[in-house]
């Protein structure tokens, strides 16, 4: 009876009853083998299964996907550390003026030779260029004799020996000097010769000529004539025209200073730290790991990023020779690791702009590897057996030995890899 009633469902049209449901689950299985099986010729292809020759997978059908050649070219490793922009370290002026601090220059003054660093006691501190320090005081040593010449010149109130402008070259004898006065590198005639000599005079000499005070021979001999000099300088200082250069009436420095910040106010004592000053030339400091720190040789050159995206060029000019530790302690990764500060400068100071203070990078060349084999690294496949290998772009599966990564590159090498050859980046 069920049969028939099966038949007449049919013949009227009926929709015709849907396949077992065994036979759907099947389909599906079939169809999810088949992606499985596409699946794993991947896997086996990437994996290299048996890749270690050239013939490995050259029997599997070449798949779509973009190819690059290998090429030759030369790896260069960088590397980016952050360092701060800046003029330095502050350090403090050699003062050795004795008073209280009359005036100070405003923190950022740049003061040049011949100019003003402070005043103590209404005195002037004046900066002359030179590496020596000022130890002693410098004049006409004990028992030498001061030419007096005319009346009034022993307090600097006469021109002899003095050029300026207007006046052209001294006699190359140097200015006539009246008998009984010294001659210039020599005692004066019925003195004791202790004429005052050392590299300290020599120096302060240069500047002295550098200011446009001659008149006298730089050497490293103090002079009557160079008594006349300092008297004429002492001059134009406001300052009594002694002939002598006290210890604290000038410091010394290799050229122009930026002044820093002040260690006292207006009114204290003149201290070891009253002024603080830099270079007036903008540079970067890195505190570089102390680890890696073989990029800082002095003379390396170096790139430093600046805040508004420009690149300058630096150079290392000198690395620290004690490493120490970061402030604050280490973090979760345990101590921070110690670090040595790296001083680059700038040659062109016009290419920084008006910047004097910012964070920048600064990117140094490590290794580097010239007339190489390279690839794009995701070209790269690893093998079943270990290493990497290369796919070709007709679907074989080549071992390679990987060398510098640079640049988003890799140094390969291998028998079956040559220049120019095509090699698949897997999808």
């Amino acid at each position: 009876m069920a049969e028939t009633v099966v038949q007449a469902d049919h013949e009227h049209g009926a929709a015709p009853a849907p396949p077992p449901r065994g036979r759907r689950g099947r389909r599906t299985v079939l169809v999810a083998s088949a992606l499985v099986v596409v699946a794993a010729v991947a896997v086996v292809g990437a994996l290299g299964l048996g890749g270690g020759g050239s013939q490995a997978g050259s029997s599997a059908p070449p798949r779509s996907g973009s190819t690059v050649p290998v090429t030759r070219t030369t790896l260069t490793e960088r590397t980016t550390v952050d360092g701060q922009l800046g003029y330095g370290t502050e350090i403090p002026l050699p003062v050795k003026a004795t008073g209280t601090v009359t005036w100070l220059p405003a923190e950022g003054t740049t003061v040049k030779r011949g100019g003003t660093l402070l005043r103590v006691d209404d005195r002037p501190v004046v900066l002359l260029y030179g590496t020596l320090p000022m130890y002693r005081e410098l004049g006409l040593a004990a028992g030498t004799r001061q030419n007096s010449g005319p009346a009034g010149d022993a307090e600097g109130s006469g021109d002899q020996g003095r050029t300026d402008e207007t006046s052209g070259d001294p006699d190359p004898s140097g200015s006539p000097a009246p008998s009984g006065s010294p001659t210039p590198g020599g005692a004066g005639a019925g003195g004791t010769g202790r004429t005052l000599r050392g590299m300290d005079v020599l120096q302060f000499e240069s500047n002295l000529a550098a200011l446009g005070y001659t008149g006298f021979t730089v050497d490293e001999e103090f002079t009557d004539l160079t008594a006349r000099a300092v008297k004429r300088w002492q001059r134009s200082l406001g300052l009594p025209q002694t002939g002598t250069v006290g210890i604290g009436d000038v410091v010394y420095s290799a050229g122009k200073v930026r002044i820093g910040h002040a260690g006292v106010r207006l009114g204290s004592p003149a201290t070891d730290d009253v002024l603080t000053y830099t270079g007036t030339s903008r540079k970067v400091v890195v505190n570089a790991s102390a680890a890696e720190d073989s990029w800082a040789v002095r003379g390396a050159a170096v790139t430093i990023g600046l805040p508004d995206g420009k690149s300058v060029k630096g150079e290392v000019a000198s690395v620290g020779k004690s490493a120490t530790a970061p402030e604050g302690g280490g973090g979760e990764d345990g101590p921070a690791a110690p670090t040595v500060p790296v001083t680059i400068t700038v040659k062109d100071q016009k290419s920084v702009g008006r910047l004097e203070s910012a964070p920048v990078t600064v990117e140094y060349v490590g290794r580097e590897r010239a007339d190489v084999l390279t690839v794009p690294v995701a070209a790269l496949v690893a093998l079943a057996e270990g290493g990497h290998g290369l796919e070709t772009a007709d679907g074989r599966f080549v071992a390679v030995k990987t060398g510098l990564f640079a640049d988003g590159r890799v140094e390969v090498s291998g028998s079956a890899v040559r220049e120019g050859m095509n090699v698949r980046i897997p999808e």
